[in-house]
């Protein structure tokens, strides 16, 4: 069984208070708000003061929520805005702010960008006579496309303490044509998980296939966040199996160690390295909610093994990127490998797996093996 690395640990594994800090009493949302009152956005109620009318949304009311401006008192009170500027602030400024206000900040500054870079023309939208005083598109157009209230996308750019719901960011970066990369900051300034965006990886992207063989005489083989074996060199598969003969179904690294009869002797420390690996399987399965096949997957593991069963009830979570595996080989005998992950920045869901001798008798023995290969 080989260690993968799940890419979306990176951005939910944070060190410890490093947790949300958004969200909490008085970070309340635009009751007026139609998609964006969703769970955690922590709209308020019908029915109360001011008959739901959002109070900070008049302006007699500070930035910060504060109290109402007295009569004749003039409207640039002594507090100075922190959204000041179309930067939200001078560098500096940002730098000297929390984590939690620097990133609130940053994406109201990023939220405005990326809607005057689009016009109407990009998004079929009609053009109207009246002439615009601002580049790109409105923020009513803004709020149309994504359907939320106008005052919504007024306090996010102005970096007003909203946490908005996945629904509501999905909408946002469909309103604004963000890229995958643009679609991903935008999850991450918002601390929410981002959800799975395309299909899972089932085909080898082909540089790095061609990758993995270019990478002998070590033996290196592609793997996706399933154990699924997309691709690998002659030297992996003389060190593990003929991965060319397998049906497609059982050319996953997992299924190899724990089902198939022949792989039981192969690994010397055989529960550790299960224990390890559903750890890691647990992970991506968390990160992967919508994947059918993966929970099928775990479903014939947990029917027809009970090493699975029992590892998997510990509900162990841990993402292993290298490590030492000792092997039995049929023809080389014991050896240790050392094992390095390698995650593609273009193809995150697919991983380059590298074994390497972790002693001089261990390079001894894949050097025997890898003779055997050029023998007619």
């Amino acid at each position: 069984m080989t260690g993968t690395v799940n890419p979306t640990q990176r951005r939910e594994l944070r060190p410890a208070g490093s947790s949300r800090d958004q969200g909490g009493p008085g970070n309340g949302m635009d009751s007026t708000a139609r998609r964006d009152a969703g769970p955690g956005d922590g709209a308020r109620s019908p029915g109360g003061p001011g008959n739901g009318a959002d109070s900070t949304a008049r302006s007699d009311i500070g930035p910060e929520g504060g109290r109402p401006r007295s009569p004749g008192e003039p409207r640039s009170g002594a507090t100075p805005r922190r959204d000041a500027g179309p930067g939200g602030g001078t560098p500096r400024d940002r730098a000297g702010r929390g984590s939690g206000a620097d990133r609130v900040q940053e994406m109201g500054v990023f939220l405005r960008a990326r809607r005057e870079r689009l016009t109407p023309d990009d998004l079929g939208l009609p053009q109207r006579r009246q002439a615009r005083r601002t580049p790109g598109l409105r923020r009513e157009e803004v709020a149309e496309l994504a359907g939320v209230s106008t005052d919504y996308i007024v306090r996010l750019e102005q970096g007003r303490g909203l946490r908005p719901s996945v629904e509501v960011l999905n909408a946002l970066a469909r309103a604004l044509c963000l890229n995958d990369d643009e679609r991903a900051y935008l999850f991450d300034l918002a601390l929410q998980r981002q959800p799975d965006h395309g299909k899972p990886s089932t085909a080898p992207a082909p540089a790095l296939a061609m990758l993995v063989r270019d990478l002998s005489p070590l033996p290196a083989m592609l793997v996706n966040h399933r154990y699924d074996i997309l691709a690998w060199n002659r030297e992996m598969a003389a060190l593990i199996t003929d991965f060319g003969a397998l049906p497609e179904r059982q050319r996953n690294s997992m299924w190899l160690c724990l089902l198939d009869p022949s792989m039981r002797d192969f690994y010397v420390e055989r529960e550790r390295i299960i224990r390890e690996g559903i750890a890691d399987l647990r992970a991506a399965w968390a990160a992967h909610p919508d994947d059918r096949a993966l929970a099928d997957l775990i479903a014939e593991f947990a029917a027809h093994s009970a090493e699975f069963e029992q590892a998997w009830a510990r509900h162990d979570v841990r993402v292993q990127g290298r490590g030492n595996k000792p092997l039995r080989h049929p023809l080389v005998g014991p050896l240790v490998v050392s094992y390095e992950v390698l995650m593609p920045v273009q193809d995150p869901d697919q991983r380059i797996i590298i074994y390497r001798a972790a002693d001089a008798d261990s390079q001894t023995a894949l050097d025997r093996l890898a003779a055997t290969l050029d023998v007619p």
